[in-house]
């Protein structure tokens, strides 16, 4: 297991990237289930910052990463007020326009994605994927 706390900072994602990146290497993900599965952490803390901290920096991202060569799971925490799962729906992808991609890559790559809030602890989003491969 890993986890790391990081600042609500966008600077800060770089970081997540690189630990998740590695855990996945140390769980022998192929690079397709890799890349996949940063891109699905990199939306959700993106969206993390922008939706629920309205992009102000002072806050933090707890990341956690468990799994094995079957499966990962991460889960993501933060300390904001509970979110409107009407909300996080992703838009039409007829619709033309920037933005509001984040949850439907994240649902496409990920088997298994659900929100939560726990009472002291904030919002909680689990996310899992189960791997195709091992790494070559």
């Amino acid at each position: 297991m890993i986890h790391i706390r990081i600042a609500s900072d966008p600077k800060f994602l770089v970081v997540v990237r690189d630990v998740v990146s590695r855990f996945c290497e140390l769980m022998e993900c192929s690079e397709e289930d890799q890349r996949g599965i940063v891109l699905a952490v990199d939306e959700a803390c993106s969206n993390i910052i922008r939706h629920t901290y309205l992009g102000a920096a002072c806050h933090t991202i707890d990341v956690s990463c468990t799994g094995n060569p079957e499966r990962i799971e991460i889960v993501l925490r933060d300390c904001g007020p509970p979110i409107d799962l009407k909300r996080v729906q992703p838009r039409p992808l007829d619709q033309v326009r920037p933005g509001g991609l984040g949850t439907h890559f994240i649902r496409s790559i990920m088997d298994e994605v659900e929100y939560g809030y726990e009472e002291g602890c904030g919002n909680v989003l689990r996310m899992a994927k189960r791997l195709s491969g091992h790494a070559s």
